[in-house]
């Protein structure tokens, strides 16, 4: 089994003047949990169209899990879970029929299977596809991707319009089909369920990427506000040259300031001439992380 279940170099897609992607190069790990995140318009459902060779590059070359996606399309696509953004089937089919015909071209699923999932979801499947609401139709989408358990799951968007408790039981989805070793590749906009379910995350800014890492790795990258509480007074001239630290205000016994990366240094400098008496530190959440590579950063990767 190859170590990547997608490999992206170069990859670009312009559309007359306008820019889609911009030799884009990415590589998904097979097994992982790839969250892959940008405003309207940066190129995250243009990556996902070319995966599945909905639309052409105009330079570079893809390969997911080990195949061409036009040469092998035929193949690829009985291994790939795609849920689109806006997915849209004939209104006329009940829910039942319309899951049973898609479960047929995927070779035939069973039954069990199927139910198993719409139950799960709350997914009434005697309702006919046209009467359904913007979440319940989400769903339909949701089961047909998953029900024959894919190698890899391209989710665009996938918990547009669902209600919390169902957006919760999505992700309880996600993780079983890592458990699994299976891959998935998931566009989003809310951060926090990228947060919860990512092995990784991917930040995309106008058609380039700004950012892979995981969370953790990021956050270690990230301004922490930061206050420290010393036993007696402090001067600021004590901690002026730490590293990473500015915006540094001191009052009688208590530090403020802002820290870029680790903690570290700050700390031992603090350590080690007072007496510490509090910490209190912001974690970054993965939608600060977002915004600050959306201000201006121009980090490599």
């Amino acid at each position: 089994m190859d170590d990547d279940a997608i490999v992206l170099d170069n990859l670009t897609k312009t559309y007359g003047s306008r820019r889609g992607l911009a030799g884009l190069d990415l590589r998904v790990h097979t097994g992982e949990v790839l969250g892959y995140i940008g405003p309207n318009g940066a190129g995250k459902s243009t990556t996902i169209r070319l995966l599945l060779d909905l639309i052409r590059p105009t330079a570079g070359h893809i390969r997911v899990l080990g195949l061409d996606p036009r040469a092998d399309a035929v193949a690829l696509r009985r291994r790939v879970g795609y849920l689109p953004g806006d997915f849209t089937v004939d209104g006329r089919q009940t829910v039942r029929s319309c899951l049973r015909f898609l479960a047929g071209l995927r070779g035939g699923r069973p039954t069990a299977r199927v139910d198993a999932l719409a139950e799960r979801l709350d997914l009434d499947q005697s309702a006919r596809i046209k009467s359904l609401s913007k979440g319940n139709r989400q769903k339909v989408g949701l089961v047909q991707a998953f029900m024959h358990e894919p190698e890899l799951l391209i989710l665009d968007e996938p918990t547009s319009g669902l209600d919390p408790l169902v957006q919760q039981t999505f992700l309880e989805m996600v993780t079983e089909a890592a458990n699994r070793e299976a891959t998935v590749f998931m566009s989003s906009h809310v951060l926090a369920e990228v947060q919860a379910v990512a092995d990784r995350v991917a930040i995309i800014r106008d058609g380039h990427l700004v950012a892979i890492d995981t969370v953790t790795a990021l956050r270690s990258t990230a301004v922490r506000t930061v206050e420290i509480t010393f036993a007696e007074p402090v001067t600021a001239t004590e901690f002026a040259d730490v590293p990473g630290l500015d915006e540094l205000t001191v009052t009688g016994t208590v530090l403020r300031g802002r820290l870029t990366g680790s903690p570290d240094a700050l700390l031992r400098a603090a350590t080690s001439r007072h007496t510490v008496t509090g910490i209190l530190a912001t974690e970054p959440a993965l939608e600060e992380l977002f915004h600050t590579y959306y201000a201006g950063a121009d980090r490599a990767v």
